[in-house]
């Protein structure tokens, strides 16, 4: 068979790393990399405490804008809403023109539609800037781990990840507290709950402007090939992200279409999406349930009762050495897979995540009432706190790991999910405590999670069948 020349000298001329590539983000400094990590871990914090941090102001809101408190729960409610839609616009975005174009942008955004909260007259401009402000405060809470796939190869990117992790479900647990002690000063009030999370947000972006470069590796090469076009004279330098010609009809059926066509088409992001909206639904469950525990029930004032969220937040710092513990194993597992990623290898840790859920719902549920010491429901948060964050890290570090280049859009899908559910929890949380009670509400979520231990062995059993049936991960 003749050989095709032409071929053979157009792949000849396509830009690729070289194997020690100062250009590319895997080949970095380790400090670099870590500076890195933490610029993009502070975007999602300043994302994800915006979504709580409104929360100890709703009788404030109700108040002002004369409308009744669960009308105002609709300002949390909205905002996650925001996060699901949102990704389904900024993962696709970031995989067609790069990882800061996707995200800095909808940060400046963000802040501007905080402060539109905190200059609302009404109750309906409030709710509408909240969406807002959550719809675009989602780009770096679905983008940031596909970046931080960009820059740690998979036997590192597990301890990165973990501080994401921390960022993303930090957020909302030091959120009601920071917003408790704004509006209980006479000197600030509700409005600079917002006025607050726009000058962080603006802060951060300040930084990320200056300090954070591209990532996304077909964007890189893509423009190194313009330059070496530019600088050679020759025009046989190419990469295939060039060919990405954007239509409309691209756009809206391949590149925005494709988070959705991943949630319903592939079984491994479904799984992950299920499973993962459970527990993160929960989280923010807690916003509208503490208060009922400790300000209504053990009669605290507002900044003493967002206190236990402490203890929900020490669970999500434990949670990291749960999913520390288990990189030695990972790390040699990737070594006897030729260093590819191995995603079923990440899940050992989510059994000893679902059962600390489970336990601390329980535990919480029934030691909630006054009679109790206070210690027993804010230690049961820890529990509630670790098992859902090593449960949480580790579904994003499957979808990472499974996905790679596309790993924006996996991550987004199961943002979407996740970000529906959690936006219902908050809304039925109130009727659902006070119909039935504490101990019986929580025992049902108790059960829920009971039921859902058997999962992480699923995973770990059928994982790679599901990954084959996978038309964007295709397994060797």
């Amino acid at each position: 068979m003749p050989l095709d020349t032409t071929k053979t000298t157009k792949e000849a001329y396509r830009v690729r790393w070289a194997p020690d590539d100062p250009e590319n983000p895997r080949n970095w400094s380790f400090g670099y990399k870590s500076w890195i990590t933490f610029l993009l871990s502070m975007l999602s914090l300043s994302a994800s405490l915006g979504s709580s941090i409104i929360s100890p102001a709703e009788k404030s809101i109700a108040t002002y804008t004369h409308v009744s408190k669960e009308v105002v729960v609709l300002s949390i409610s909205l905002y996650i809403l925001g996060f699901a839609f949102g990704p389904l616009c900024w993962a696709p975005v970031s995989e067609l023109f790069g990882r800061k174009v996707s995200m800095l942008p909808a940060m400046f955004c963000l802040g501007l539609f905080s402060i539109g909260t905190a200059t609302s007259q009404n109750a309906q401009s409030v709710l509408v800037t909240r969406f807002f402000a959550g719809l675009f405060g989602s780009a770096p809470v679905s983008n940031v781990s596909a970046a931080l796939g960009d820059v740690w190869d998979p036997k590192a990117r597990g301890m990165a990840l973990t501080l994401y992790a921390v960022a993303v479900v930090g957020g909302p647990t030091i959120g009601p507290i920071i917003g408790s002690a704004i509006v209980t000063n006479k000197h600030l009030g509700w409005r600079w709950t917002q006025y607050t999370q726009a000058i962080w947000v603006f802060a951060v972006l300040t930084v990320c402007v200056f300090a954070l470069p591209e990532l996304y590796e077909p964007v890189l090469l893509h423009r190194r090939a313009k330059r070496l076009r530019k600088e050679s004279g020759n025009e046989n330098y190419w990469h295939p992200h060039e060919s990405h010609k954007l239509t409309p009809k691209d756009i809206l059926t391949k590149h925005l279409a494709r988070p959705l066509r991943m949630l319903f088409t592939e079984p491994m992001v479904t799984c992950i999406a299920l499973y993962a909206s459970f527990v993160y639904a929960l989280l923010y469950f807690t916003l509208e349930v503490f208060p009922i525990v400790f300000e209504e029930e053990r009669g605290w004032k507002l900044v003493v009762s967002t206190l236990p969220f402490l203890g929900l937040f020490v669970g999500v710092i434990f949670a990291v050495l749960i999913n520390l513990a288990n990189q030695p194993r990972y790390i040699r597992i990737v070594d006897a897979n030729g260093g590819k990623p191995v995603p079923e290898a990440r899940l050992l840790p989510m059994v000893t995540g679902g059962i600390l859920f489970a336990a601390g719902l329980f535990w919480f549920g029934w030691t909630a009432a006054p009679q109790f010491h206070w210690a027993h429901p804010v230690v049961a948060a820890g529990l509630i706190g670790a098992g859902f964050n090593t449960i949480f890290q580790q579904c994003i570090n499957f979808l990472v790991d499974t996905y790679g280049l596309y790993a924006a859009s996996a991550v987004s899908a199961n943002t979407f999910l996740r970000s529906i559910l959690a936006a219902g929890f908050p809304l039925v949380a109130q009727p659902m405590f006070h119909n039935l009670g504490v101990g019986p509400a929580m025992s049902i979520l108790g059960a829920i999670a009971s039921l859902a231990l058997p999962v992480p062995f699923i995973f770990m059993k059928y994982g790679l069948v599901l990954r084959r049936m996978s038309k964007f991960a295709p397994v060797e």
